[in-house]
C-alpha cells in the first residue's frame, strides 16, 4: 500500500483540472469548504457529506488513566474529540480497493 497523502494542494489542483477555475480560485474554494466544515464542527454541529461520511464532535468525560510504563495513575481532563463515521458506500469502496 502506498504512503501517498492527499493534501489541500492536491484537492485544489483536482478542482482546477475538473472544474476549470483558475488555480487561485480553486485554492480559495477548497479553503472555503474546509473553513465551513471546521466552523460547523467548532460550533458543535455534525457535518454529513453524502456517500462519504459524517464528522461529529463528542464530549469525553474526565477519567483516570494509567501510564503504561510506570503504572502510575494520571487524571485525564474532559475534552472534545472529533469522530468520523464513513458511509456504507465509502466502506464498500475502500473494501473493494483492498481486494484489487
Amino acid at each position: 500500500m502506498g504512503e501517498k497523502t492527499l493534501t489541500r494542494m492536491d484537492l485544489s489542483e483536482a478542482v482546477y483540472r475538473e472544474v476549470g477555475l483558475s488555480r487561485n480560485e480553486s485554492a480559495e474554494l477548497v479553503e472555503d469548504v474546509l473553513k465551513h466544515i471546521s466552523d460547523a464542527l467548532v460550533a458543535g454541529e455534525s457535518v454529513k457529506i453524502s456517500s462519504f461520511g459524517t464528522f461529529s464532535v463528542r464530549d469525553k468525560n474526565a477519567r483516570v488513566g494509567r501510564n503504561p510504563k510506570t503504572g502510575e495513575e494520571v487524571p485525564i481532563e474532559p475534552r472534545r474529540v472529533l469522530t468520523f463515521r464513513p458511509s456504507h458506500l465509502m466502506k464498500d469502496r475502500v473494501d473493494a480497493g483492498n481486494k484489487s
